[in-house]
């Protein structure tokens, strides 16, 4: 322990006055501890300074960093420093139960996040979400043997969210679950069926969002009668994705966060029969990690989203 915080205080600039570990996850060590300044920070550590761990820190300090230069958005932590072997950011405490009104203003916060929007769907950095690489690539509808004229460059369609979703989030992870053997052929054909109509499914086109990205109920924190989203997989999305991510596996008062969300920014028509679609590669990302465990949820998202309802 004394070795990692003389190189990370060194790294920083600035000692540590105690670091203490706190468990950890994919890999991962987390610990907290406070500076020499008086600051409290949390602190992740990789195994090894050219594994993994080392693209998935340069990830999310991009991404906290993205999220935290939106105007009106929800507050995220500050990132102190970032290296191969190393994360350190601002630690957000004490934790609370969401008091009455930090729901509603998480939905006006997130209402806001979204709304300052993206140059593109995906993201100038490679992605992580948990230990699983993401590919943030944006589309380029140019075929790659044909550089087009000026005049046809300027009136061709963009990639629209739909192809986008299909190829950088739903065929990668279905193909890894295959690849592993983690997921039934029943299933993998259900979402076959999704990517084949995915323009149909996916709503009214909708211009990039600043997204989080994994937005489930664990990455939020509420401290100070604030909601603080960490941990993100941050890149230029679909504002639906982070919204079917609350609802996944239950975030509180999400009614209250819905409503403050609408109030600010209202949502497209027909948004709530599109939640099971937007769940379908957070769901896959969970088959990948965790096996077979979680194809009968997968499969009931996939029906629900070929069948347009709410699942």
């Amino acid at each position: 322990m004394s070795s990692l915080s003389q190189r990370i205080g060194e790294a920083l600039g600035i000692p540590f006055a105690r670091l203490r570990e706190a468990g950890g996850q994919h890999g991962v060590r987390h610990l907290t501890g406070t500076l020499a300044d008086g600051r409290d920070v949390f602190v992740k550590a990789g195994a090894s300074p050219d594994g993994e761990s080392a693209a998935a820190f340069a990830a999310e300090a991009n991404g906290l960093r993205w999220l935290a230069g939106a105007d009106g958005g929800p507050p995220v932590p500050q990132v102190i420093g970032v290296s191969a072997e190393f994360l350190v950011i601002e630690l957000i405490g004490p934790q609370e139960n969401p008091p009455p009104g930090a729901a509603r203003r998480f939905g006006a916060d997130l209402a806001r996040l979204h709304a300052a929007g993206a140059p593109a769907f995906g993201a100038p950095w490679p992605g992580y979400i948990a230990s699983l690489p993401l590919d943030n690539t944006p589309l380029d509808s140019t075929p790659l043997d044909s550089t087009p004229p000026d005049s046809a460059r300027a009136n061709r369609e963009e990639p629209d969210w739909a192809a986008w979703y299909a190829e950088r989030r739903l065929l990668p992870y279905l193909r890894r679950a295959r690849d592993q053997r983690a997921l039934p052929a029943a299933e993998a054909r259900q979402v076959e069926a999704v990517i084949a109509r995915i323009g149909e499914l996916a709503g009214p086109p909708e211009k990039p969002s600043r997204i989080h990205g994994d937005l489930w109920s664990g990455n939020v924190l509420w401290s100070a009668g604030r909601g603080w989203p960490i941990d993100p997989a941050a890149h230029g999305g679909h504002r639906e994705t982070d919204l079917a991510m609350l609802a996944l596996f239950g975030a509180p008062d999400l009614a209250e966060i819905l409503r403050g969300y609408t109030e600010t920014v209202p949502l497209a028509e027909g948004w709530r029969a599109r939640v099971p679609l937007h769940q379908l590669h957070p769901l896959l990302v969970h088959v990948c990690l965790f096996g077979l465990g979680y194809a009968p949820q997968l499969n009931s998202a996939a029906r629900a989203a070929l069948a347009g309802r709410q699942g």
